[in-house]
């Protein structure tokens, strides 16, 4: 039994590890860290989260990711909600290829995507704007968020739509009121997923963006220089990098541990 403890704890080790490690990093110098191994900080100092802090280059970056994920995050759901209540409940001709091609758009790479969306982006005017950078993320996120729900949304009885008609519930009220509040755990799920590869992408958050709605991962291209790389303050973003995604897995963690026991994700 001891033994078979012990592989769970070594694990959870190994993957905190880098973690530890980018923390640690993040209250050193690039001098430090240069200069040789060392498990914890020699000279500690608050410095790299002290830039970060205070140009607003560096917060800003963070403002905007933020705020463009979670307009993705928004779009998507809202748009994905209805789409995947379609696919669950009614059979129409070429659904199941409909259904395809939207995962489809998942696969694809989204350098492919890359000057397309600038080239449109600059002729509309959304170039360099918060609204860019989430709808383009919504071409990989909407066909996700639909292949979430629609299986929560599987597990539903039909018997429950066509009771709350018989109790005289419009669409709407029993869409928002009834139907809702049993798949929550799949829009939590859904919810996840669209933050987190949002959050993450890079290569469309950058093309599509200049100063005004710059992102953090773009930002952090800054420490480099002629010199090198300030890794001290780079390890520092990455730390806080890491938070948002940390609070998200907070709220919807049971739904996420439900969501794998049902097996729709």
């Amino acid at each position: 039994m001891r033994k078979r403890s012990l592989i769970p704890i070594v694990y959870i080790i190994f993957l905190l590890l880098p973690i530890y490690w980018l923390v640690a990093m993040s209250f050193k110098t690039t001098n430090e860290i240069l200069a040789g191994f060392s498990l914890f900080p020699q000279t500690f100092t608050l410095d790299n989260y002290r830039v970060i802090f205070t140009d607003p280059s560096w917060y800003w970056g963070y403002i905007n990711s933020i705020l463009y994920v979670s307009i993705n995050t928004v779009i998507s759901i809202t748009v994905a909600l209805p789409a995947a209540y379609a696919f669950s409940r009614y059979r129409f001709l070429g659904d199941k290829q409909l259904f395809f091609w939207l995962l489809t758009n998942r696969m694809a790479p989204a350098a492919v995507f890359a000057l397309p969306f600038f080239q449109l982006y600059s002729a509309v005017g959304l170039f360099d704007t918060h609204l860019a950078v989430a709808l383009a993320h919504c071409l990989f996120n909407i066909p996700l968020a639909v292949w979430i729900l629609e299986g929560f949304m599987g597990g539903v009885p039909k018997e429950l739509d066509e009771t709350a008609y018989v109790d005289g519930y419009s669409f709407p009220r029993f869409f928002v009121s009834i139907f809702l509040p049993s798949i929550k755990a799949g829009v939590g799920v859904a919810a996840f997923f669209c933050f987190m590869f949002s959050w993450v992408e890079l290569l469309l958050a950058k093309t599509l963006t200049a100063v005004e709605a710059k992102p953090i991962a773009a930002t952090m291209t800054k420490t480099a220089s002629s010199a090198g790389y300030e890794l001290g303050l780079l390890a520092a973003a990455g730390t806080l990098t890491i938070i948002p995604g940390a609070i998200v897995i907070y709220f919807v963690r049971n739904y996420i541990a439900k969501g794998f026991a049902l097996g729709r994700v």
